[in-house]
């Protein structure tokens, strides 16, 4: 019988850091810090947030009464690297020097592996990330744009879309690498992912910005209106990519970024509510669809899974749209702190191997690196 294993795992999101501690597989309690978004902004840079956030982790186990040194691995969810293969990765020093310099743009995620590695360090135990959202298995055509040297990489919802397509094939007895899924990740950003034979061929970009809107994402628009925008005088860089980034969607339309209250206007008759929020529905669907046709039309299911997925008007008006193309599967929710602890406990039993980060990029920009 093997020796129970305390895994602490951290999620760090824009306002929010969550933990979660496991003995095993058996969870002890989770905890949704939420940060004060006053104090957030008084931090220039998402790498000065780094002592704050880990103050705060360590408070929070204080609060449900366990110790930083009761644990015996900490694992987080990645960010800020270079493109790499899925898996489970080793807190190394070059990982978290590209962490800290936010390689693939500045995200809280970048905070995980740092946070982790600080935590670990003092008590002499070992620090993973898992599936970060720096994973990139995209097919070469998904890849191809319209401007020479400029080409699309993969940013996508990994860790929750990697769990989700894990439990869906657990359940109804598949095999995640000989099986083809369209998997909607539904929440503050969207993204809708072609995964074949375990790879996600094609996505929207959530974080260069492509898709459909989100709550707080812009999503598709017209690229002449963007730059439009850009030379007005009214915005620097920042505010532009802010109004595009996080205060787009949902947001920008009604001041909000919780989608409830959408629904609730609806509920209550509010048309021009419902027509905004129909039209999210229907650039969801419509990405469903160019999921589809990444998968040659051969799609065994459709997943859809996300904070959004809870909703019975926005799963009912998707399946109006795509239930043409295959079953449709609600897995409500996420499951990230579930996967970075199931990943690290893999690595733990031995049953898969921890992978080092290399820095070197699955794509270059010319051609794959394998």
């Amino acid at each position: 019988m093997e020796n129970n294993i305390r895994i602490l795992a951290i999620d760090p999101g824009s306002t929010t850091t969550k933990i979660a501690l496991f003995d095993t597989e058996k969870e002890l309690f989770r905890d949704t810090i939420r940060h004060n978004a006053e104090k957030l902004n008084s931090f220039s840079e998402i790498q000065d947030q780094l002592g704050f956030r880990t103050d705060a982790v360590k408070e929070s186990m204080c609060e449900h009464g366990y110790l930083i040194d009761d644990i015996a691995v900490f694992v987080s969810r990645g960010g800020g690297l270079l493109s790499v293969v899925s898996g489970v990765y080793e807190v190394s020093d070059l990982l978290l020097s590209h962490a800290a310099r936010g390689m693939a743009g500045q995200h809280p995620a970048q905070l995980g592996s740092q946070i982790s590695h600080m935590l670990a360090k003092k008590t002499g135990t070992r620090a993973f990330i898992v599936n970060p959202p720096d994973v990139d298995e995209l097919c070469l055509p998904a890849r191809v744009t319209g401007i020479k040297g400029v080409f699309r990489e993969s940013h996508i919802h990994v860790l929750n879309q990697k769990e989700i397509a894990l439990r869906f094939c657990a359940s109804r007895g598949f095999d995640y690498e000989k099986i083809n899924l369209i998997i909607c990740h539904v929440g503050g950003g969207i993204s809708i992912t072609a995964h074949e034979n375990g790879r996600m061929i094609d996505s929207n970009d959530i974080l260069d910005g492509s898709g459909p809107m989100s709550p707080t994402r812009a999503g598709d628009i017209p690229y002449m209106s963007v730059i439009r925008l850009a030379y007005s005088g009214e915005y620097s860089a920042k505010e532009l990519t802010d109004r595009l980034n996080r205060k787009g969607g949902l947001s920008d339309y009604f001041g909000t970024t919780d989608i409830r209250d959408i629904f609730e206007m609806v509920k209550n008759g509010d048309n021009y509510a419902k027509f905004i929020l129909d039209g999210m529905i229907y650039q969801n669907a419509k990405y469903i669809g160019a999921m589809a046709v990444a998968l040659k039309g051969k799609v065994n299911a459709i997943i859809l899974t996300g904070g959004i997925s809870n909703n019975k008007y926005f799963t009912d008006s998707i399946r109006s749209y795509v239930d043409w193309i295959a079953d449709i599967t609600v897995i409500p929710g996420e499951f990230e702190l579930e996967a970075l602890a199931s990943g690290a406990l893999r690595v733990m039993r031995g049953t898969e191997e921890v992978k080092t980060y290399t820095g070197i990029p699955v794509w270059s920009g010319l051609h794959p690196s394998e």
